[in-house]
């Protein structure tokens, strides 16, 4: 097996407990986002919000421009079914970042 990026989405209700994940796997430089698969798991879930997590294979945790603009345009997506994204973890070797945090949501 080769090492791969992989997208994790965790779907929550109102109060933020889990109601379902899911995990894309990807290739070892990406993993695409599929904004339409997880606005129709919200949207059949009837779920609150987001929380999506992926993995650097490098050791920068830091958001890449692809990662920033699929986030957006999930973020985008989401308004319509008021759906929050809650925030973007990205985990690169024993450090992460939030997107939220670096204020990119």
């Amino acid at each position: 097996m080769h090492a791969q990026e992989r997208l994790w989405v965790a779907h929550v209700d109102n109060a933020t407990r889990c109601l379902y994940v899911e995990c894309y796997d990807g290739e070892p430089e990406s993993v695409e986002m599929p904004v339409r698969d997880i606005i129709l798991d919200a949207a059949r879930l009837g779920s609150a919000g987001i929380l999506l997590a992926h993995n650097h294979l490098s050791d920068d945790p830091r958001p890449s421009k692809a990662d920033c603009s699929a986030t957006r345009r999930l973020a985008c997506a989401s308004e319509a079914i008021d759906l929050a994204v809650l925030d973007h973890l990205i985990f690169a070797g024993n450090r992460c970042s939030s997107m939220r945090r670096l204020g990119l949501l």
